[in-house]
């Protein structure tokens, strides 16, 4: 349970109908038993609060979600109850709320309930089956205490609401894994590159990311002390996740596998959940020795949750790592080419990709040249699995930071066999529309790109941390 995120729940009901109607109540509150068996299915705790009837109730429930420190709420409407029963918890938790405006049944048995002949009987089933009743009047009153919600709407056993309920418990696990992440930076930026440049302060502000700042000359400290065995190992570990083409020499894969064990090292010895780095050095010195032969070890780092952004690119660092932990994977990638026959957009980019989600397996080439950077060594030439795709930005606007995605799906056709990660890409709208609405957000060059459709989970994940979504497509 420990290493669970920590959920509230709490039914609201009227406690007038309680004595009117017999049996009524117990039939909500095994229904609110219900809910919570099936969101503890989702791999969180729930903190359930039980049935809160009338105010006193609702500031005890409050107390006890507020002391278990959850990170969201929902609100299960069971019946008509008063507004005056939920606002006490919500402004106490201050925490986003999620009202389960859920039915027994998707549709009531009209001819059974009216020959119940018994019109006391009658009322009572339908205010078991009341839960409308009740959600604009929680909304109007959240709206006006300016306060964070949103609906599930639907009955127990429809599969689309609990996908959505599914769908928030996951963005509230990431939102905590974004709280709790530490990213590293190691070196600088790439000089130049205005839209690369961050404000880490708002970083650490919007996810509550801790920033790591690391210094090449620990990580040569470290490469300095690697085995033998270990490079035995290392490459050993590459011909298992790669196909090491023939043309790659054994001294740059032995160069490769020791800065690869050396970067294992690092990430250990700072408990890094993310990393975003970029240098160059002298022609000959002992760090470019180093940064050119880190592309293998970093790829191998991103696809076991630890994902790496080449250039200093700690906003995508931060896009990959989101993408990751909702289990789509993340590539670093920036925009190729436009197919205008096709109507496709190719993206990829040098340097360390997602392995985990690649189409077919990861091909580890040799580069006579790193285009724009110096030195030369092993790359990775991959295509993201053909399928539906999500694409996501973290942008740093003038104002503010938010969430820039797109769904699309990664298409068969040619690719650049160049020794880069690249993809063909198609939208629900033409490439040259897609390309100027995406642009116009003023997202740095670079993007994330993961396997399934999940802008709806990055909504909610937005919701909880407060910053705005823009969905293209």
């Amino acid at each position: 349970m420990e290493n669970k995120i920590k959920v509230g729940l709490f039914g609201i009901g009227l406690d007038t109908y309680w004595p009117q109607f017999e049996g009524l109540l117990e039939k909500l509150k095994a229904y609110q038993e219900q809910i919570k068996d099936r969101i503890s299915g989702f791999g969180v705790e729930v903190i359930d609060a039980g049935m809160v009837d009338n105010p006193k109730k609702a500031r005890e429930a409050a107390d006890l979600l507020k002391s278990h420190d959850v990170e969201i709420v929902f609100l299960y409407v069971s019946t008509y109850a008063l507004s005056s029963t939920v606002l006490p918890v919500a402004q106490k938790l201050k925490v986003p709320v999620v009202i389960l405006n859920l039915q027994p049944v998707p549709q009531l048995d009209y001819n059974g309930f009216n020959d119940l002949g018994d019109r006391g009987k009658m009322t009572g089933v339908w205010l078991e089956h009341c839960q409308a009743c009740s959600v604009p009047e929680i909304a109007s009153v959240f709206n006006r205490s300016g306060l964070q919600y949103d609906f599930v709407s639907g009955y127990l056993e429809e599969d689309e609401a609990w996908t959505e309920i599914n769908d928030w418990t996951e963005a509230a696990r990431v939102a905590v894994v974004m709280r709790n992440n530490r990213l590293g930076i190691l070196g600088h930026y790439y000089g130049g590159m205005l839209d690369v440049y961050t404000d880490l302060t708002k970083q650490s502000a919007t996810f509550g990311t801790h920033i790591e700042m690391m210094e090449m000359c620990e990580l040569k400290k470290l490469r300095d002390e690697v085995t033998a065995h270990e490079v035995e190992n290392k490459i050993r570990e590459f011909n298992n996740v790669f196909d090491v083409v023939p043309e790659c020499d054994a001294s740059e894969l032995e160069r490769a596998a020791r800065t690869s064990v050396a970067l294992d090292k690092l990430v250990q010895s700072h408990n890094l959940g993310a990393l975003a780095y970029y240098y160059e050095g002298e022609p000959g010195n002992e760090y470019e020795n180093i940064v050119t032969s880190v592309i293998a070890g970093n790829t191998l780092l991103t696809g076991k949750n630890i994902p790496v952004a080449g250039e200093c690119e700690v906003k995508n660092a931060q896009a990959m790592k989101i993408m990751d932990e909702f289990g789509a994977g993340g590539s670093f990638s920036e925009f190729y080419l436009m197919d205008f026959k096709d109507d496709v957009v190719y993206l990829g980019h040098d340097g360390p990709a997602h392995f985990a989600i690649a189409e077919g397996k990861v091909k580890l080439v040799p580069l006579p040249v790193y285009h724009g950077k110096p030195g030369k060594g092993l790359s990775i030439q991959m295509t993201v699995k053909h399928g539906p795709v999500t694409l996501l930005s973290v942008v740093e606007g003038k104002d503010e930071v938010f969430l820039l995605v797109a769904e699309g799906e990664s298409v068969e056709g040619p690719v650049l066999q160049i020794g880069n990660t690249n993809s063909r890409y198609k939208f629900t709208i033409k490439v040259k529309d897609f390309m100027n609405q995406w642009s116009k957000q003023g997202p740095a060059h670079h993007c994330a790109i993961g396997v399934g459709h999940i802008a709806g989970k990055l909504e909610k994940l937005g919701q909880i941390l407060q910053v705005n979504v823009v969905k293209i497509c």
